[in-house]
Formats: C-alpha cells, sequence, structure tokens
C-alpha cells in the first residue's frame, strides 16, 4: 500500500480527495483518505486477491438475491458526512433493502455498509486492517471479514467482538443475524492448487 498526500504540511479533506479522484489518471486507481492521507492499493490487483474476491461473491450474491435480502457489491466508495479525513472501499459489502434506501447510486455512499469484507493485498498490514474493520464498526458495519491469504484465515469481527474471532480452513463463516443462514466453509474459498 503507498501513502502520499499532495503536501506535506497538510491534511488532505474528503472535499478535496473527491475532486483528486474524479481526475482522469486516477480513474483506474484504488485510493482511499484514512485519517487526512491518500491511500493508494497498488497491490490489490493481484490474480489471487481477484480470484478470493470471485469465490466469496459468488457464494454470497446468490444467497442474498435467493432470500431477497438487499445488495452485494464490489468497490464502492464510502464516507461519513461529518468525518472530513476518511473514506472507506471494501472490497465486497453487503447492504439490506432499509440501508440501501438512504443511498444514490450515482455517488458514494454517505455511511458505512453493512457487512464489509476486505481482502489482504501483499501491500496491507494486518495493523491497517485491523484499524479499519475497528472503524467499519465504529460507524454502524454489523459485520466485518478480514481474509488473510498467505494464512489461509478469516478474522470476524462484529460489534460484540470487536476483537476479532480467527477462523480457519476446517471452519464455516456464517451470516449471524445479518444473512441469516448463509453458510460459507472456508475450504471452499481457499482451494489447494
Amino acid at each position: 500500500m503507498v501513502k502520499a498526500t499532495l503536501t506535506d504540511e497538510r491534511l488532505i479533506t474528503t472535499d478535496e480527495f473527491w475532486t483528486i479522484v474524479e481526475r482522469p489518471e486516477n480513474a483506474d486507481r484504488r485510493l482511499e483518505l484514512v485519517y487526512g492521507v491518500i491511500v493508494d492499493d497498488v497491490t490489490s490487483g493481484v490474480f489471487i486477491h481477484g480470484h478470493l474476491m470471485v469465490q466469496i461473491v459468488a457464494r454470497l450474491h446468490p444467497f442474498v438475491e435467493a432470500q431477497q435480502l438487499g445488495e452485494t457489491v464490489v468497490s464502492v466508495d464510502h464516507y461519513l458526512p461529518g468525518d472530513r479525513f476518511n473514506t472507506r472501499r471494501p472490497d465486497i459489502e453487503f447492504n439490506t433493502w432499509e440501508t440501501l434506501k438512504r443511498i444514490d447510486p450515482a455517488h458514494p455512499v454517505p455511511h458505512m455498509p453493512d457487512m464489509a469484507i476486505e481482502i489482504k493485498s501483499p501491500g496491507n498490514t494486518k495493523a491497517e486492517l485491523r484499524q479499519k474493520a475497528a472503524y467499519y464498526l465504529q460507524h454502524g458495519t454489523r459485520l466485518v471479514w478480514v481474509v488473510y491469504i498467505d494464512e489461509r484465515i478469516v478474522v470476524v469481527y462484529t460489534p460484540n467482538q470487536p476483537a476479532g474471532q480467527i477462523m480457519r480452513v476446517g471452519d464455516t463463516l456464517d451470516g449471524g443475524d445479518l444473512l441469516p443462514g448463509f453458510r460459507l466453509p472456508l475450504k471452499d474459498i481457499f482451494r489447494e492448487g
């Protein structure tokens, strides 16, 4: 993950950030604003990262659709109107129909998602991902999964378990109260070969 500001003299605000994101040269970049610093996750485009995104979405999306619970999407920008120095872009997210009523589909979302899934990129640190999970939970997200590719684990964070629960390949993730009945054996996404 590359961290860069336009100037070392001050923090970047969300208004400035949205202007920067809209520039043509940034169209294919994965930018977030983290405590006033622009973060460019240049390593999220590696093959295994994309592969795991597909594995999770391929299981989550059909369940959400069949149960008519809301929408599953990838790489959507979120911010909080009162927070001038942060934006977030989960790799994968789920939002209930109730939450979707508050979203203008043509603009960044002015609240955090109901569920956020982050897949560790080579440039991420564990501390950054723990901090991101804590930010989501502090601002209304009900379920966060952080996927660690190399360790083949997923850490599950909820408001009742903000320190996280480690799930391993033999374990099965579930959707809790947010996605009742959803189950995802980790062996299905961390396949060999």
